[in-house]
Parts: C-alpha cells; sequence; structure tokens
C-alpha cells in the first residue's frame, strides 16, 4: 500500500498508463494542461507540482482552448495518447464544456478533471457553488454529462480505483472514446488513502484491429462484384486506423474511386490515379458527378454526416446500396448497409484478398479520370485568382498548400475556409490536413495548432484563421510563445462571418448579422496584426499573393511562431460542387428575395431522400 492524497494518486496512475497497437507502445496522458483556481490548486496543483517530470504541467490562457488542444494532439496520434486537462470548479469547468463536446463529437479522446464542491458540504454554498433546490448532489460539472462518453464524480478516495479504470478503457476504446469526465471535489483531492501497488502500476492497453466476421465479408464482396459503378467514400476512421496504404493499394488493384470526407482527406495522396477528392456539400465536381450516379457506396470509416451526403441528396441513383467498413457497429449500420463490423486496415485487407482480379471497366476508371483532370484544371484557377485590390481566399489556400510541401500540416475548423479547403487542399500526406468540421468550432484553430506541433514537432504547422475566428480566441498565441512552439499562423481578414454571410443570401437573410462594421456600415477600425504582436507572436501585414508566399518563407525558417495578416475579397467564392445542404428557408417573410429562396428550397427538397 502506498498513502497518497486522491490527486496524488490519480496523477500516478494516469503517468502509468500507456497504450499498444501493431506492437507500438506509447504514453496515454504524456502531460496535462491546467488553470489552476481554488477548485483544484490544492489537490491536482499540489500533486503536478510533486511530480512534474512523470506528468509534466502546461500553462493555458482558455479552458476551452485546453480541451481543443488536447483533441488536436489526440487527432495526430490516430486516439493513441491525449492531454489531461484541470480546473477549477465554476466558470473553469463549464468553459470545456464547448471543447468537450468537439472532441466527443469527432470521437476523440480527452480527460477532463475539474474540481468541484465539497463532498462534505460543510461550508455550502461555497464559492461558484451552484445550488439547486430540487437535487444537493448537482454541480455545474453536471453540465459535462450530455458531451461527455464517461462522467463520473469522485465522491470518496476508495472511488478512484474502478472509475480510474473504467475511464481509461473509455479513452482506448476506438469505438466508444470521446471526452472523459472525473468530477473532483475539492476536499477529496486532498484526502489520504492507502493505495494498492496495482493500481499504481504501469499498465498497457492493447487497442485491437477487429477483423470481419466472414458472412458479413462475403456479402460485401458480392455487392461489389455485382456494382458497375462502385464508390467509396473514406472517412476519419481511414486515417485513425494507419489504414491509408490499405486503401491506396486496394483501390488502385479494384480502380474504384475514392471520395474523402472532411475528417477523412488525406486518405489518398492527390495524385493517386483513383482519388476523386473531397465529397459531398464542400466536395468537388469529379467525386459528386460521380456519387450522383454510383449504383454502390463503399463507406470505409465515414459516419455519413449531412455535409457527405448533402443532406442525403447527393448519392441519387435508383436502387442505390451502401457496403459500410467501419469499427463502430452504429456507424456500419447506415443506410441500411451491408455493415462490414471491423477495423479499417484489417477490413481492406480482407476485401482486397476476396476481390483478387476483380476491377472495375476501364470506361469507368476513365470518366473518373477525366473528371478529376477537369477538377484540377479548375483548381489551379481559382489558386491564381491574385486580383487587385483583394485576393481571393482560394489564393490563399493555394500559397499555403505550396508552404506545406510534402509534411506541413494545415488547421482549420470554421468559417468559409474549411469548405474551400476540403475542395481545393491536394494533400500529400495522411496528417497534412487537420480541419475540426464535425462540431466546425470557431476558435479552434490556434489551440489545435497547439496540439498537432505538440504532437509532431518537426512539421511546420500552418493555422489558417478568419478574422472571426480569431476574435474568438487568440489566446493560445501566449501559450505557443511560453511553450516555444512555433506556429505560422496566416489571419485572414474579410471584415465578418463570411461563411454565413453567403449562406445568408441563398436563404433570403442578405448578409444581416455577419459584418464587422460600425453603426454607419464602415469596417472597423481594429488591428488584428497589432493584437497578435501584443501576444507576443512575430507578425507581418502583407497584401497581395506574391507578399504571402515570401512572408510564408521568412516564417518556415523563423524558429519563432508568426502571425501573417492578410485582407481577402470575401464576395469571391470558391468553386461550386454542385450540391445542396439542407437550411430552412423561412415560409413566409416581408423581406425582398426570400420568398424566391423558399421556392428554391422547396424543389430541393424534393431530391431529399432516405437510403434504404
Amino acid at each position: 500500500m502506498t498513502r497518497l492524497t486522491v490527486a496524488q494518486a490519480l496523477i500516478r496512475f494516469l503517468a502509468a498508463q500507456q497504450t499498444e497497437r501493431d506492437g507500438q507502445v506509447r504514453r496515454l496522458v504524456p502531460g496535462c494542461f491546467g488553470i489552476f483556481g481554488h477548485g483544484n490548486l490544492a489537490g491536482i496543483g499540489q500533486a503536478l507540482r510533486e511530480q512534474t517530470e512523470a506528468m509534466p504541467y502546461h500553462l493555458s490562457r482558455n479552458e476551452q482552448a485546453m480541451v481543443h488542444t488536447a483533441a488536436a494532439y489526440a487527432r495526430m496520434t490516430n486516439r493513441l495518447a491525449t492531454f489531461a486537462c484541470t480546473t477549477s470548479i465554476g466558470p473553469g469547468a463549464t468553459n470545456m464544456v464547448t471543447g468537450a463536446a468537439g472532441a466527443t463529437i469527432n470521437r476523440l479522446p480527452v480527460l477532463l478533471l475539474p474540481g468541484d464542491v465539497f463532498a462534505t458540504r460543510v461550508a455550502d454554498p461555497v464559492l461558484q457553488q451552484l445550488e439547486a433546490p430540487y437535487a444537493g448532489d448537482v454541480s455545474v460539472n453536471d453540465a459535462l454529462r450530455p458531451v461527455s462518453r464517461y462522467f463520473d464524480r469522485i465522491s470518496r478516495p476508495e472511488q478512484l480505483v474502478e472509475a480510474a479504470l473504467r475511464a481509461t478503457r473509455v479513452l482506448t476504446d476506438p469505438v466508444e472514446t470521446g471526452s472523459v469526465t472525473l468530477a473532483l471535489p475539492q476536499d477529496v483531492q486532498a484526502e489520504a488513502y492507502d493505495w494498492p501497488e496495482e493500481f499504481l502500476a504501469p499498465r498497457i492497453w492493447h487497442i485491437p484491429r477487429p477483423v470481419p466476421e466472414p458472412a458479413a465479408l462475403a456479402r460485401a464482396v458480392e455487392a461489389i462484384r455485382s456494382a458497375r459503378r462502385p464508390l467509396i467514400v473514406a472517412g476519419g476512421g481511414v486515417v485513425y486506423a494507419e489504414a491509408t496504404e490499405a486503401l491506396a493499394a486496394f483501390a488502385g488493384r479494384t480502380g474504384i474511386p475514392v471520395g474523402e470526407t472532411q475528417a477523412g482527406k488525406g486518405s489518398l495522396h492527390h495524385e493517386h490515379p483513383c482519388a476523386v477528392g473531397a465529397i459531398g456539400a464542400t466536395g468537388t465536381t469529379a467525386a459528386n458527378r460521380l456519387a450522383a450516379s454510383a449504383d454502390l457506396v463503399i463507406g470505409i470509416g465515414t459516419r455519413y454526416s449531412d455535409f457527405t451526403t448533402a443532406s442525403r441528396t447527393l448519392f441519387a441513383a435508383p436502387g442505390v446500396r451502401f457496403v459500410n467498413l467501419n469499427i463502430a457497429s452504429f456507424d456500419a449500420a447506415k443506410h441500411a448497409g451491408d455493415a462490414i463490423v471491423a477495423d479499417a486496415r484489417t477490413g481492406l485487407e480482407a476485401l482486397d484478398a476476396a476481390l483478387a482480379g476483380w476491377r472495375v471497366d476501364d470506361a469507368y476508371r476513365a470518366e473518373a479520370a477525366e473528371l478529376t483532370s477537369a477538377w484540377n484544371a479548375t483548381v489551379d484557377r481559382a489558386y491564381g485568382l491574385d486580383h487587385k485590390p483583394l485576393p481571393a481566399q482560394s489564393a490563399v489556400i493555394g500559397a499555403v498548400n505550396d508552404a506545406a510541401g510534402e509534411r506541413g500540416v494545415v488547421v482549420c475548423a470554421a468559417g468559409s475556409m474549411p469548405g474551400d479547403l476540403h475542395k481545393l487542399w491536394r494533400p500529400r500526406d495522411p496528417k497534412q490536413y487537420h480541419v475540426e468540421y464535425g462540431y466546425s468550432c470557431m476558435g479552434y484553430e490556434i489551440a489545435g495548432g497547439l496540439g498537432v506541433k505538440l504532437a509532431e514537432p518537426d512539421r511546420d504547422v500552418f493555422v489558417l484563421v478568419g478574422d472571426g475566428s480569431y476574435l474568438m480566441m487568440s489566446t493560445e498565441l501566449v501559450t505557443a510563445v511560453a511553450e516555444g512552439v512555433k506556429l505560422i499562423v496566416v489571419l485572414v481578414v474579410n471584415h465578418g462571418f463570411a461563411s454565413i454571410g453567403a449562406l445568408s443570401e441563398t436563404v433570403g437573410v442578405n448578409r444581416f448579422g455577419t459584418w464587422y462594421r460600425d453603426r454607419d456600415g464602415a469596417n472597423l477600425p481594429t488591428d488584428l496584426a497589432a493584437n497578435a504582436a501584443s501576444l507576443g507572436a512575430d507578425t507581418v501585414t502583407v497584401h497581395d499573393i506574391d507578399g504571402l508566399r515570401a512572408a510564408l518563407a521568412d516564417a518556415k525558417a523563423s524558429d519563432r511562431t508568426t502571425v501573417i495578416k492578410i485582407e481577402t475579397d470575401p464576395l469571391v467564392p470558391a468553386p461550386d460542387s454542385e450540391t445542396w445542404w439542407d437550411v430552412p428557408v423561412a415560409e413566409v417573410s416581408a423581406t425582398p428575395g426570400t420568398d424566391a429562396a423558399r421556392a428554391a428550397y422547396e424543389k430541393a427538397k424534393q431530391s431529399q431522400r432516405p437510403y434504404l
């Protein structure tokens, strides 16, 4: 037995946890982000101070941001490692709710350790305590329950053993993973207990690669062999399972074209002969035209969001069928598909072996190649839109794509850029594209970039962020500077919310509430470059794409975080995806243009269908 406080025991336990997959062992929790208050300082804070070498501590500037950073780190490590995040009770804890929701929606493991009110209740109500007249055991931490895949409140020391093991099981389970919350009452954190040595001993959590069930595999093979126009939809599961090489081999041998979701972008090198690019509402015309006539859709590691299916209008062929390879049975069963519940890599390898000698018709392959070539020409034109006085956002993306080279990572999350990036970015590496689009959380970008760089320090990290998202959360520039972590931040100024502004024009709202302007209609006199400089970053303002390319080269050569500000024209759209996204329009309105928008909406709805 070892006598430690609850907080000390928890930190010892976390420092001893490891994951293993394919013979590679790594720490599950390599460090802890935190902001201290009275609810966690004397417990978790004291334990971290004593165990700095075993569990490095990183000071964050915003509680939501630290969860984004942990989630980004988890994504870069293919969900095999993550950070712990500790806060005090009260606003610190509730600030994590948004980050927790994003991690759970994106199925990324993060560990949240919020302080909680006194378990003994001897001093109720304490500072920052929510008093619920209907329940004595409710605190603000209960707001984390619906966005956590596992939640527990440690009201007695002996509860920690089972709770910590259950929490770690969820963190390391590729099906159930997401945010895990252990709420820690501040008095219990500091309470001593005699802990079993087995609890504190090193433990390896083995990450399985489930293989396909033979009958399910046989049904899928039969469906593929009978298809004339099959199409693969590659999702994030392909990347997390490190199945990109298996996908490249399978697609290359069968000739089946591959479209990619936001999370699956980078599953294939953009020059692979079967790569047709992004699919769905923010997809390429190549992928979407093939999708419209596909008689079989093979979903691999995708959850089929409404952007992927264009709100269930994209896969339009009569009688279209689905084969879904997914480690989660919940996703494998979607669209009444033939389900293969298995790891993406083992599943692809099994399909490849079972389909030996089978290949799509040459005419279909030629059609896919012709469509892809036409789209590539469209991207080339979009990259060249450096017109005056302001360049197009697509030209900014082209410059960053060139600067990224073979291994640089682009990080983005919200606004118009994720959609433009999905269409236009040309990935050369499975980890080169890091766009948070499950929750599309404004403010993720810089915090996420920090997590990416911590996970892979040898990569250049390019954070693409609009002025709207930058104003939501620029604080982690300070953390990057303090930690000596180099980011290259491209701050795109378009004086408002470009994405919602463009969407508003299609629903009869005419950019209402989307401009950053004063009451007289003038652009605001904010100087975001000066703001970034005040936070410790090197800053430069450029006015055209040539200036941006030069600034990117200088930033790559520097060892400091650099913010490059460039103004773009928000009224120049990216190339059209030829798809639709379901955003309802007011059925009655006095606003000009809304009636026409409603008529267009009702017409588009007629193409929406269940996939049964």
